[in-house]
């Protein structure tokens, strides 16, 4: 049967094709969507993704405002600035990169954006949007893993999904999202007893550990599908998931690669969400 690589950067490139169109339409009827993302310090990671979500917006033709603050900037600077953008109409998203440095509160700052403009849906109000099953953002992660678990042409519905990781970003949310389409959901972490016994038994392995290749091939069962959100470095520069690629592929039924699969999809859902924002709040939702 061989293993269907879920190419994240088609799909992605797919999602942004059709998002441009919609740009397109929306500036006709003068709605201009605008994202403003705010970078403290220069973590290189953190600049590496800034750049691709500008990139990101020039393709779709979306407005992208960069304010770049020293890494010595105080918490009430920052909410300051977040504050100036929450009035700003030509502002639909504010995305803060995280993480943030250590002399800043972070809840404090989520919490200061306005959730009609959180387009990474991480305020207390779209996690509760959510969890009740009323969300009006997903978060870009776990919205671009659905993708595509959708585009390997599984139904979620009575499967067993394991979700490796609890994290607000990811872990969490991504269980709510399996759930909502009926998976039967599993949430593992660095806690877990018999972790290995409980990977064996998932159709659908959603692994954001953070630990380099820490799921081997011998972990999955046969036809499973493997989504890896996990991004390691190792020593010679190599990108690594979560999961041990070339084991994993030879058992699992679908996979995603590392890179090239949930990356480029965490970014299109952070576009879709951009864009929805400028509807919303021309329309007043």
């Amino acid at each position: 049967m061989g293993c269907k690589v879920l190419n994240g950067r088609e799909l992605a490139t797919r999602i942004k094709s059709e998002l441009k169109s919609e740009v397109e339409a929306l500036k006709k009827k003068g709605i201009f969507p605008g994202l403003a993302v705010i970078i403290v310090g220069n973590d290189p990671a953190s600049r590496v993704y800034v750049n691709s979500k500008k990139k990101a917006c020039e393709e779709i033709g979306i407005q992208s405002f960069e304010y770049a603050l020293d890494e010595d900037t105080g918490e009430e600077e920052l909410i300051g600035l977040i504050n100036k953008l929450n009035k700003d109409d030509k502002v639909n998203g504010i995305l803060v990169q995280l993480p943030l440095p250590k002399q800043i509160n972070e809840d404090k700052v989520i919490n200061s954006i306005d959730p009609k403009k959180d387009v990474d849906a991480f305020h207390p109000v779209n996690v509760g949007k959510l969890m009740t099953g009323n969300p009006v953002f997903l978060p870009c992660t776990p919205a671009g893993v659905m993708e595509l678990i959708k585009e390997s042409g599984i139904d979620i519905t009575g499967k067993e999904c394991v979700v490796i990781g609890r994290s607000n970003i990811v872990g969490k949310p991504m269980a709510v999202l399996l759930l909502s389409q009926n998976g039967t959901v599993t949430v593992c972490h660095s806690k877990t007893a018999n972790l290995e016994e409980k990977i064996k038994n998932a159709d659908i392995i959603v692994a954001a550990v953070g630990k380099p290749e820490f799921i081997k091939g011998n972990f999955i069962k046969p036809g499973a599908i493997v989504i890896d959100v996990g991004i390691n470095r190792l020593e010679g520069k190599k990108l690594v998931g979560d999961v041990e690629f070339e084991t994993a592929k030879e058992v699992a039924s679908a996979i995603t690669p590392v890179p090239g699969g949930v990356g480029p999809m965490t970014i299109a859902m952070l576009m879709k969400n951009t864009v929805k924002a400028a509807v919303f709040q021309k329309e007043g939702i």
